[in-house]
């Protein structure tokens, strides 16, 4: 693929690579593939998400659902609708916390459609660790006083405070949350880090893996000679985290992945990493370090016991298509866009494909969800009572 560089984006990835190489160097020639994925994306200044670059929409490198229509933010309200009406029947403060909100647009399409419903939010907060974005996501929902009757006071905390009362949500995080890479050979799975090859950072296969950090199933099938997947501790830390600062109410995550059986499917050869760079999907995560956002997919029966450790009431997952049909998006649609129309509702028919069609967003994103201490604020409500996801649980 041939992708022509500035010289500013040159000198960019190179600095950043040199700095990884010398890290490499210190630690006698091998890096832990997570510690080179969070220097890729995180290194301060320098890092995917820790400079500058552009990321999201037309001119980034992906575009996410939210990115795509206000739809998407509108069939969420659905979900989280029952959750702020409970908080406020009790006295509490309806409020809402995102991780990670790109460029602010489901946000915007969250509180623009609860003010078309006459709903009222108290609070809506960002934890976000990418600077340049939380400066767009602040423009853009400033801004929105100014064309909604709304009051919502939104901040940036720097962390998520303990005993949250309300709902969190999370649209592609865990993807960009640091894994680990690991090889089987010989009877044996190996860490898979990083070194350095005739100047260029590659693949280099470490010790063996303690059978304790594996999960059963990896212990247990039958894989091919160097069959290479990944292990997602820190993404299972960070959701136990997630659970145990939610006291009561609701987590919704949206990301692309799939249930153990299938993540550590016998024919899943190659794993699931992969290097994003102006919509183009990259197999090799070395690729432009800092300029590339490096990815991996979910493995979502990790993240549900994650979630059960810190007491949560029950877990749930299942493909995005389904979830939104049962959010009522096709009737949101309808609600804001004449068919009979075909100039203003072309673009909604088009969104309306990419989120539910099976060949593009509808299977392969899924909706992972979670209460805590449901019955206190919604009593004999359990979380498949709530729309979108009274689907089929594939947990």
């Amino acid at each position: 693929m041939d992708i022509t560089l500035t010289s500013l984006e040159t000198s960019h990835t190179e600095l950043l690579s040199q700095k990884i190489m010398a890290e490499i160097a210190s630690q006698g020639g091998w890096m832990a593939f997570s510690r080179y994925m969070e220097m890729a994306l995180y290194e301060p200044g320098m890092g995917y998400y820790s400079a500058g670059a552009h990321k999201l929409g037309a001119g980034g490198d992906f575009t996410t659902a939210p990115e795509l229509s206000p739809l998407f933010g509108a069939a969420i309200v659905s979900s989280l609708l029952p959750i702020l009406e409970g908080l406020r029947a009790q006295g509490l403060p309806t409020q809402i916390l995102e991780f990670g909100a790109g460029s602010g647009k489901l946000a915007e399409s969250i509180l623009t459609r609860l003010n078309d419903l006459g709903l009222p939010l108290d609070s809506y907060d960002i934890i976000e660790i990418s600077p340049d974005l939380a400066q767009r996501q602040e423009a853009r929902l400033k801004a929105l006083p100014e064309k909604l009757s709304i009051s919502t006071q939104c901040a940036w905390p720097s962390s998520l405070p303990s005993n949250f009362k309300g709902i969190i949500l999370a649209n592609e995080v865990i993807d960009a949350i640091p894994c680990d890479a690991i090889i089987y050979r010989n009877g044996f799975w190996y860490w898979q880090g990083v070194t350095v090859i005739d100047g260029k950072l590659a693949w280099s296969i470490g010790t063996p893996v303690e059978q304790s950090l594996l999960p059963e199933v990896l212990l247990t099938g039958k894989f091919s000679e160097d069959y290479v997947t990944e292990l997602h501790a820190p993404a299972n830390a960070w959701m136990r985290q997630v659970a145990k600062h939610l006291d009561t109410g609701l987590f919704l995550t949206f990301d692309y992945g799939f249930p153990e059986n299938e993540y550590y499917h016998a024919q899943r050869l190659e794993g699931t990493l992969m290097a994003h760079h102006r919509h183009h999907a990259i197999q090799d995560p070395f690729h432009l370090p800092g300029l590339c956002d490096v990815t991996t997919h979910v493995e979502w029966s990790q993240i549900a016991r994650s979630a059960l450790e810190e007491q949560a009431d029950d877990v749930y997952l299942s493909n995005q298509a389904s979830y939104l049909l049962d959010a009522g998006i096709g009737d949101i649609a309808l609600e804001i866009g004449d068919p009979g129309n075909p100039e203003t509702f072309l673009p909604i028919s088009n969104a309306l494909q990419k989120l539910l069609s099976e060949a593009e967003m509808g299977e392969l994103f899924k909706v992972f969800a979670f209460t805590k201490n449901l019955n206190t604020i919604l009593p004999g409500y359990s979380l498949e009572d709530l729309p979108g996801l009274r689907g089929r649980n594939r947990l």
